[in-house]
């Protein structure tokens, strides 16, 4: 009898030491580095105050992952590397590397203890309890680095959202827990009528407004004060949440999804951008592992197009469709009743 095949079980068993050397080398600013000019290991162990023969490792493990490029013992950086991985460049996702490393590697060392509770595990790891977003936002620093992670990969999945729908017909959106304004930001810059809202938590707001005004479409986007669940929610024809709803309860994402509606006009919509889970649950992987990763960091889950469309449609919207992107993030669109 023939034995199934082992290397599916020896890829998930060394899957997180992938991670940890990419995430090594961005911690050490490898790619910055070798972005401004390429160098050997002896070069960059001397420049990095580290051991030439360690750093050596580490940089053909990039290598061999495809990061980095090996050339007569010179490193060279890669087109994924030079567009991902380096700060200068818009879509870089250095800070949700970062946060995924210092924050959610920590973390998820606990899942055990999240699956025995059914609760994150911020006060086990970092000793800060309260409302989840007090987490994040628990010193200046951490709140621009999870800002900085939100916003590198919001610029990679944004503009596919905007487009997956046909949004010419709205005039006024207002992101709700709009963070950067990458979602506001693509939106207005391909929907030349429309303008837009940030509408974020005040430690948001300085690099929200830093954002924006980089956009060409920047005179149409704005910035403003406020809590989706306390306060009052401004003016729009078209809402927008995009990796919101995943964050909470089905009691609380009804309570939020209420209020919008009473807030719509007529004929008005919400946008949602999350990543969809299949009707049974199974898959794809990367929303049951974005799902175990609520589990850990929030009171939140994925959801099915199925299950979103159900409190929809408890809330006071009609028409619900969903659109399976292939990137990232899938969208839905949901028209009032």
């Amino acid at each position: 009898m023939s034995l199934p095949d082992s290397a599916p079980i020896i890829e998930l068993i060394e899957a997180f030491r992938r991670s940890k050397t990419m995430f090594a080398a961005v911690s050490l600013g490898i790619f910055d580095r070798l972005h401004q000019q390429s160098a050997t290991a002896a070069k960059l162990a001397a420049e990095l105050g580290m051991h030439a023969g360690a750093l050596e490792r580490l940089l053909d493990g990039c290598a061999a992952l495809g990061l980095l490029d090996k050339r007569e013992a010179v490193y060279h950086i890669t087109p994924v590397a030079e567009r991902y991985l380096c700060n200068e460049s818009l879509y870089s996702l250095d800070g949700y590397i970062r946060y995924s490393d210092e924050v959610l590697y920590p973390m998820w060392g606990h899942l055990t203890e999240a699956l025995k509770e059914g609760s994150p595990r911020w006060k086990q790891v970092f000793g800060v309890d309260g409302p989840i977003f007090n987490s994040f936002f628990r010193s200046e620093d951490a709140a621009r680095g999870f800002m900085r992670a939100m916003h590198g990969f919001g610029m990679n999945v944004s503009p596919i959202a905007v487009a997956a729908f046909d949004l010419s017909g709205f005039r006024r959106m207002a992101d709700l827990g709009g963070g950067t304004g990458h979602l506001a930001i693509a939106a207005c810059e391909k929907y030349p009528q429309l303008r837009a809202v940030v509408f974020d938590l005040p430690p948001v707001l300085p690099m929200a407004r830093e954002m924006t005004g980089r956009s060409a479409a920047w005179e149409r986007l704005a910035v403003v004060e406020g809590d989706f669940f306390t306060g009052e929610l401004p003016e729009a024809d078209l809402f927008a949440l995009g990796r919101i709803l995943h964050d909470w309860t089905d009691e609380k994402c009804r309570l939020l999804l209420r209020k919008i509606a009473d807030r719509l006009p007529s004929g008005g919509a919400l946008l949602i951008m999350e990543k969809l889970l299949a009707e049974d649950g199974v898959g794809p992987v990367s929303a049951n592992m974005q799902s175990l990763n609520m589990l850990i960091v929030t009171e939140g889950k994925e959801r099915s197009l199925g299950e979103y469309t159900g409190l929809l449609r408890d809330c006071g919207f009609a028409e619900v469709a969903g659109h399976t992107t292939g990137a990232w993030l899938d969208v839905v669109l949901a028209r009032k009743r």
